[in-house]
């Protein structure tokens, strides 16, 4: 496994790991006391949905303050990325993170997730930031593993969409960097 920055060389291999993932059922967001938790909703039955591409353009390649770093298998293919941008909110928003359907569960999100905390540390960054939807719970169990907690819920984000798109719930995800704690909890 090799996690390595986009150059204009490698510009081809952007957007190659997206592909559908399971709608296995939704999260519940539950906000009590300041602190958010949630529930697991599983459906009975499984659909795919799949995301439409993150529009990115060569600023992202020389920037300070945008980046995108590819994740590749031994066989050298490209089998993951992800994109990322300084917020105002002294957060590394992730724009997306995806890895081929074939590849996921060997340890390449969280490797990407790992090289996007140094990209954000070294930028003197406080944390990671990103929004996915309730319906996408194995996203949801992956960041939360990570140390990832909910900090947001916009339920209005998708209602101007079509259906199903318009039923979505936006979740806000972050990560932030204690000072003296390792970035992410250890995998186990």
């Amino acid at each position: 496994m090799r996690i390595q920055k986009l150059t204009a060389c490698r510009w081809s291999d952007l957007h190659t790991s997206c592909g559908p993932f399971p709608v296995i059922g939704k999260i519940r967001p539950t906000l009590r006391d300041g602190v958010w938790s949630y529930t697991e909703e599983l459906s009975q039955s499984i659909c795919w949905k799949t995301y439409p591409i993150c529009t990115v353009d060569a600023s992202y390649l020389d920037s300070p303050d945008k980046a995108i770093f590819l994740a590749y298998s031994d066989a050298d293919a490209c089998v993951g990325q992800i994109i990322l941008r300084k917020d105002w909110n002294r957060y590394a928003f992730i724009e997306d993170i995806a890895v081929k359907p074939a590849c996921r569960g060997q340890g390449f999100g969280t490797a990407l997730v790992q090289r996007a905390a140094v990209w954000a540390r070294a930028a003197s960054l406080d944390g990671l930031a990103l929004e996915t939807q309730d319906n996408n719970v194995l996203a949801c169990r992956f960041y939360a593993k990570l140390g990832f907690v909910i900090g947001a819920v916009n339920t209005m984000l998708y209602k101007n969409f079509p259906k199903p798109w318009c039923d979505e719930t936006a979740v806000f995800w972050y990560l932030s960097f204690p000072a003296a704690a390792p970035v992410l909890r250890e995998m186990g």
